[in-house]
């Protein structure tokens, strides 16, 4: 099983370090080969995705993703700054379905913004739609405005579009995702506004109708980001598009107490997917030894259950990180008083411990 190891940019090298630790602990015979990307692989070949990295994904079993991004690359043109090598990585590998679990352990309850009687017990799957709507909608671009009362004037303009068959086959997956779960789909859209969500509701409903024992419910994504902070576990799958799952993603994320505790995987048809942390690259720390590895680590464990069907290993994995949880060992973004605020290593040696 080949692993292509991306660690990225900002803290993706720390935190991804103790996820491969915690693989290589696992005593499997996994082949790793690292690569850069993002601003890492414009420094080293002038593009953030270069031709040998996307290679080495295309061939892997799977891929472990640390993080990209960083502020003095900001000034590059678009195609150039780092954040387009997961777009491309996306896109190149035809990775369209996004899942994002947002799972409050019960030692975190402290942790969240919100009151432990309103969100103790969470455990939602967000599935997104990765690899459609406006973040690759063409056209695209600025442009003098040809007509409207600003007419004449520069503009910037993004195209929303959705295919009938990318909705299909997003919402076979959140469908079958919740036959696994408690049997509750929530579909959010902007139907009242959006054309291109009037005709996401039409489809997501026809889909419906092959799974009759699921019950699907419509929420306008503004009312499901309202209802996420007042009554969250309302939720058990979510399904949307891109734009709006990117953001309720986040939001959902600090339910948890820290966008640090959450994992995601990004696959094709076929269950071959890139895992990384739902966080980006932190530029601001890193290097100072103090970023939560453990949404990094719960990627691996998805890694391993969704594409390298190692379900057991990912289950030893999970059970090591409650484990630490549980002795009170905690990142500076999830401390709190009466607990032990460890660094991104100290962290990761504590689940390698756990493993036993």
């Amino acid at each position: 099983m080949k692993i292509a190891i991306l660690p990225g940019d900002g803290i993706g090298p720390e935190i991804v370090e103790q996820a491969v630790n915690v693989l290589n602990r696992l005593g499997e015979s996994f082949e790793m080969e690292s690569a850069p990307v993002g601003g890492a692989g414009y420094a080293a070949h002038g593009h953030p995705l270069p031709e040998a990295t996307l290679k080495l994904a295309q061939d892997a079993d799977a891929i472990l993703f640390g993080a990209v991004g960083d502020w003095k690359y900001d000034t590059l043109e678009r195609a150039l700054r780092p954040e387009q090598a997961i777009l491309g990585l996306r896109k190149n590998l035809n990775l369209f379905a996004n899942l994002r679990p947002a799972i409050l352990y019960p030692e975190l309850a402290g942790a969240s913004t919100l009151k432990p009687e309103v969100v103790s017990g969470l455990d939602i799957l967000l599935v997104r739609e990765l690899t459609g709507d406006i973040y690759f909608g063409q056209p695209r671009g600025v442009r003098i405005a040809p007509d409207g009362p600003f007419k004449g004037q520069r503009e910037g303009f993004d195209t929303m579009r959705y295919a009938e068959g990318e909705i299909r086959r997003i919402a076979h997956v959140a469908f079958q995702a919740a036959q696994k779960r408690s049997k509750r789909l929530t579909s959010v859209d902007k139907a009242n506004v959006l054309e291109t969500f009037q005709f996401w509701k039409e489809i997501v409903t026809d889909v419906h109708k092959e799974y009759p024992d699921v019950e699907l419910d419509h929420m306008y994504v503004d009312n499901a980001a309202m209802q996420l902070v007042k009554a969250p576990k309302r939720f058990d799958v979510v399904v949307t598009g891109n734009m709006f799952g990117d953001i309720l993603s986040d939001q959902a994320a600090m339910l948890t107490g820290s966008i640090g505790m959450l994992p995601s995987a990004s696959l094709d048809a076929n269950n071959k997917g890139l895992y990384e942390p739902s966080h980006g690259s932190a530029p601001d720390i890193a290097g100072k030894g103090i970023a939560n590895p453990l949404a990094t680590i719960l990627s691996a464990a998805m890694m391993l259950r969704y594409s390298l069907n190692k379900a057991e290993q990912a289950d030893r994995i999970e059970a090591a990180v409650k484990k630490v949880l549980a002795q009170g060992l905690r990142t500076a973004d999830i401390y709190e008083a009466g607990t032990t605020k460890v660094g991104t290593k100290e962290m990761g040696e504590a689940v390698v411990a756990a493993l036993g």
